[in-house]
């Protein structure tokens, strides 16, 4: 009987020289997918650029909440913001490299995967057949594999080790902040990591075909924003402080990463220079600040201009 559904398959049961034996028409076994003759075949590619460049968006996600929660609950007095930054920098890379050693194959760092065709390939639980539209066959299975599983696991790692570490070291070296403050920022952490789980759940198969686009207009406008709250308006004011400047070149790192995932870099030599575009928004708002400087604004108003 042949496959109805486009993510049923037959399963290889038994294979001995050019005799092959196959089951009956359903689920393919994790880390399988159905090929276009409706036969379960095992994921033996590597993952493409495109494909690292969204799993390295999925993991910069919870470091980057990390450092913008830190930062928010440690107080301008506070010197254990650097060690908390660091904390969870190491927290979060400890857990992607646990995370590829777990990952088939076990013990290098390195995955298999099945490659991505469609966006109907993240919810095939949709595509379930009904051939006498009364009994379905249920044929959901992890049709990219491992990108939908490994953020979770990925996730998991994080919360696990954040629970492991930053209590002990928040205790030891947060002594600029009161007793209810220490651990705000994990206390946010435990809100956001069921949030980007949903997230993940739900909208991983949009999140593939959209982050890079979603990089570039958030960083711009979270870029845009600091700029203005710190009333940086020329170059000078961007040298006074280190941070400024730790700020702007990781927002410009952003931005090279969002380009580089737009153009998955097809063709190097017509992709690369579109890098040197990084700068651009905040040469742009260097040169136009001043031009529209609230004050300056009321004040001509007011003269009549």
């Amino acid at each position: 009987m042949a496959c109805l559904g486009l993510y049923c398959g037959k399963t290889l049961l038994f294979k001995n020289g050019s005799t092959e034996l196959y089951g009956e028409c359903g689920v393919c076994p994790r880390g399988q997918r159905t090929n276009a003759q409706k036969y379960c075949q095992p994921c033996t590619e590597s993952p493409e650029l495109y494909d690292w460049l969204y799993l390295g968006f999925m993991a910069m996600l919870p470091l980057v909440l990390h450092w913008f929660f830190i930062e928010w609950y440690s107080g301008k007095k506070s010197s254990s913001a650097l060690f908390q930054h660091i904390t969870a920098l190491f927290e979060c890379s400890m857990a992607a490299i646990i995370t590829l050693l777990v990952s088939d194959p076990v013990g290098v760092l390195y995955i298999r995967s099945c490659r991505v065709l469609m966006l109907s390939d993240w919810y095939t639980m949709l595509y379930n057949p009904s051939p006498d539209y009364v009994t379905t066959v249920h044929c959901t299975h992890e049709a990219v594999y491992p990108l939908y599983t490994i953020v979770f696991i990925y996730y998991a790692f994080c919360l696990v080790l954040m629970m492991l570490l930053r209590p002990l070291l928040v205790k030891k070296i947060a002594c600029g902040l009161g007793k209810s403050d220490r651990f705000k920022s994990i206390y946010a952490a435990l809100y956001f990591f069921p949030i980007l789980t949903v997230l993940q759940a739900v909208g991983g198969g949009l999140l593939y075909y959209a982050f890079p686009y979603i990089i570039l207009v958030l960083s711009l406008v979270t870029l845009a924003v600091y700029m203005s709250a710190s009333e940086i308006e020329n170059c000078y004011d961007l040298l006074v402080r280190k941070k400024r400047l730790i700020v702007l070149f990781s927002h410009w790192l952003l931005h090279a990463y969002g380009i580089i995932s737009i153009s998955r870099v097809d063709k190097l030599e017509q992709d690369l220079p579109l890098l040197a575009l990084v700068p651009t928004p905040a040469l742009f708002y260097l040169f136009t600040a001043k031009f529209t400087e609230p004050s300056r604004i009321l004040s001509e108003g007011a003269n009549g201009h």
